[in-house]
């Protein structure tokens, strides 16, 4: 019996151990290790999930203790499974792993993927903020219009209670308090929901898509990070972003994605540098050269852009793309400079708590906030940091509307962003086909 740590975020090394070492009498799982997400470590993956082998659950460790741990607990193998790292980062964890004695392993689509009775459309993306939440929305709407019912399923984002977020059923805003969403939930959710799609997400990624296919005809996966799909897929969209090019091939699993997938859209062509457009179409053309390619725009809305000219403005964006994500600034940045803020504030001299951690970590930050809200506390702390600054005008670029969540204490104006093919449309007969 192999003994095994799993290394993750909460995500795809859950999906990894339910798909594959649960029930498994070859291997035993001796921890997962956390990263990337604050507060996630100290929790028990529940016996409820981990299953008869199990009967105390599965501990889970901040992975600044990983070497110890094998050591320890005398680790045969160690499985990688989280997402959007570049490949040298990935690297220096295996020589890491193996320096301590360990095989290190990355589990692909033949061991994790789940086989769904329903067509599924899958979007992923070569890294975060690309634009994979737009585009779901969007190829959603083309297969509801075209008279499917369509499911959408998300990557996880289990940072609560795990025997509570097993399978989660979203066709609400009531459904996003019942199950105490955190900000990153609620950016992922709501906008579906705005749109009339039934969304599940949870932990158990096989009965949620059971549970899923019995209101469904299609399923569409609507990725997390550059994680490549849980699901079996018919039809693999990746979603690149030319505001980064050269990333398409640089960071982990984002490259696989670009490798499988069927239709490569080059996302935020109107707000991108012609050169870096056509750099991330030769890696698209390099790298998969049976990939259909459509370009896109991602046109940005505003509400009462009148109120931002000549403003000093603080703006707020998605957290992750800001963080793991490595963007120095999004739609919200875009939306003020072109109607002409005076100034974008820096919020570091105002920021508080995790807040101000989340800045010393991500040094690349400094003309916007990062919209940080993985519990409670977090929110009050991004809440204070926005109220305390010296803004004239909040301008909120992240998924959801942060006034229903908190009291911002200052003007407030959200930008929105969608999809939009540039020239005839052409994702609808690529799909179809």
């Amino acid at each position: 019996m192999k003994r095994v740590i799993i290394m993750g975020a909460a995500g795809r090394d859950f999906h990894n151990f339910n798909t594959y070492f649960r029930n498994n009498s070859d291997y035993r799982v001796v921890a997962f290790t956390a990263a990337q997400i604050p507060d996630i470590e100290g929790r028990v993956y529940p016996p409820v999930l981990a299953g008869k082998d199990y009967l105390d659950g599965i501990p889970i460790y901040a992975e600044e203790e990983l070497t110890q741990l094998i050591k320890e607990h005398n680790i045969d193998e160690v499985v990688f499974a989280y997402s959007d790292v570049n490949h040298e980062y990935l690297m220096h964890k295996a020589s890491q792993v193996l320096a301590a004695g360990a095989d290190f392993r990355l589990m692909g689509p033949q061991t994790t993927m789940v086989k769904s009775k329903c067509k599924v459309v899958s979007v992923t993306a070569v890294r975060t903020g690309s634009g994979k939440s737009q585009t779901t929305r969007y190829v959603a709407k083309l297969l509801s219009d075209a008279g499917n019912r369509v499911v959408i399923i998300r990557h996880p984002m289990p940072y609560g209670n795990l025997e509570d977020q097993i399978a989660m059923r979203f066709a609400s805003y009531e459904d996003l308090d019942r199950f105490n969403c955190t900000i990153e939930e609620r950016e992922e959710f709501e906008p579906h929901i705005d749109n009339g799609m039934v969304v599940y997400a949870g932990v158990d990624y096989e009965v949620i898509l059971r549970q899923a296919e019995a209101e469904a005809d299609v399923i569409v996966w609507d990725g997390g990070n550059n994680d490549i799909p849980f699901y079996a897929t018919d039809v693999h969209i990746v979603v690149v972003d030319p505001h980064r090019a050269g990333h398409e091939t640089k960071y982990h699993p984002g490259e696989t994605n670009l490798r499988m997938a069927d239709i490569a859209i080059i996302n935020k062509v109107d707000s991108a540098d012609p050169a870096q457009v056509q750099a991330v179409k030769e890696a698209i053309q390099k790298n998969n050269p049976t990939a259909a390619i459509i370009m896109a725009n991602s046109p940005i809305t505003v509400e009462q852009p009148e109120i931002i000219k000549g403003k000093q403005v603080l703006v707020v964006e998605d957290g992750p793309t800001l963080t793991h994500g490595e963007m120095a600034y999004g739609a919200g940045v875009i939306a003020a400079e072109k109607l002409g803020a005076s100034s974008l504030i820096d919020p570091r001299p105002f920021a508080v708590g995790s807040i101000k951690n989340t800045f010393a970590k991500y040094t690349h930050l400094s003309r916007l906030l990062p919209a940080m809200g993985y519990g409670q506390k977090q929110v009050a702390e991004l809440e204070q940091t926005i109220n305390s600054s010296p803004a004239e005008v909040v301008v909120i670029g992240t998924p959801i509307d942060l006034r229903r969540i908190m009291s911002i204490e200052k003007p407030a104006v959200r930008v929105r962003y969608d999809l939009e093919e540039i020239g005839t449309p052409q994702l609808e007969k690529l799909i179809n086909k």
